[in-house]
């Protein structure tokens, strides 16, 4: 497998001399272009192996540890095993850095970065063994919030195959060793579009509402069920647009930075940041374009 990312000598295996090691000892607020490079490698080797170990575990069985907004929306042991992984590693090497994570929390830190954890995003094609189901591990400065952040770096690894996608702000988009680029702005009837639904039943009401609405207005619509790696489709060129209620900080820190880092753009709508009332990415006239159809729409109308 080819690296996701351009490495300056850093050598990947765990226990060895590379990014996590040399990472280590640096903890500051405005990370300088050094430090971005770094924490980049050290986003993706920690993604790395965690999806490692996150495939491992789908080969010897799922276990169902919980559920948490409605009954379909599930948690596993091996979503807690990896963000507990995840954390430990962060503790290791980066012990001042404070962590947000989808299943654990928030860990407080003196450093004034923030690590933001999706162990598992997509765990319900992971339950079923569907092939899209991701880790995603990003780091920003700042409150972990949109709006208010500075997306430092991230990666993405598709659990199930290990491709990885990874970035830095200002030093651009990676996979398999090649430098990513949205699609050049398209009308939206030429855009092939993804998606998502959330998981409690008025929402979903509302999501095949607007999807019913937007339709005829599109080449077509993808849902694949992660939104980490649909942003990671977007900056691939692998899908035009990409648009979503109900999203949540952990789900695209990191996809959305690739996503920026790969010339394109994410935002809310009515002037807000991207969020949960409503995620939008893509290139830049296109998402303006989608914008302005689910704003008409009232795709963030009150529930």
């Amino acid at each position: 497998m080819r690296r996701a990312i351009p490495r300056r000598g850093v050598r990947a295996r765990w226990g060895t001399m590379g990014a996590m090691d040399r990472a280590a000892d640096l903890s500051v607020p405005s990370p300088d272009e050094s430090l971005r490079r770094e924490l980049m490698e050290l986003a993706a080797d920690m993604a790395g192996q965690v999806g490692e170990l996150v495939r491992s575990a789908r080969e010897v069985g799922v276990d169902v540890a919980g559920v948490k907004s409605t009954e379909t929306d599930v948690v596993t042991q091996a979503d807690l095993a990896a963000e507990h992984r995840l954390r430990e590693l962060i503790a290791e090497h980066r012990p001042h850095d404070a962590v947000l994570g989808e299943e654990g929390g928030t860990t407080a830190g003196s450093s004034g970065l923030t690590w933001v954890l999706d162990p598992i995003d997509g765990t319900v094609n992971y339950l079923y063994g569907l092939p899209q189901y991701a880790v995603s591990v990003a780091v920003v400065a700042g409150p972990p919030e949109p709006g208010a952040w500075t997306q430092v770096a991230g990666a993405v690894v598709n659990a199930a195959d290990g491709r990885t996608w990874a970035a830095a702000r200002g030093l651009g988009a990676w996979h398999a060793g090649e430098r990513l680029r949205v699609n050049a702005p398209r009308p939206l009837a030429q855009s092939l579009v993804g998606t998502g639904f959330g998981y409690a039943a008025e929402l979903r009401r509302q999501q095949a509402g607007v999807l019913a609405g937007l339709l005829d207005k599109v080449r077509d619509v993808r849902r694949a069920g992660s939104c980490a790696l649909d942003l990671c489709a977007v900056a691939s060129g692998q899908l035009d647009a990409y648009f979503e209620r109900g999203t949540h900080v952990w789900d695209f820190a990191a996809g959305g930075l690739v996503v920026r880092e790969a010339g394109g753009v994410m935002t809310g709508l009515r002037g807000a940041p991207e969020g949960p009332a409503m995620s939008v990415a893509g290139p830049a006239a296109t998402v303006a374009e989608l914008v302005r159809l689910l704003t008409d729409a009232q795709a963030d109308a009150p529930l």
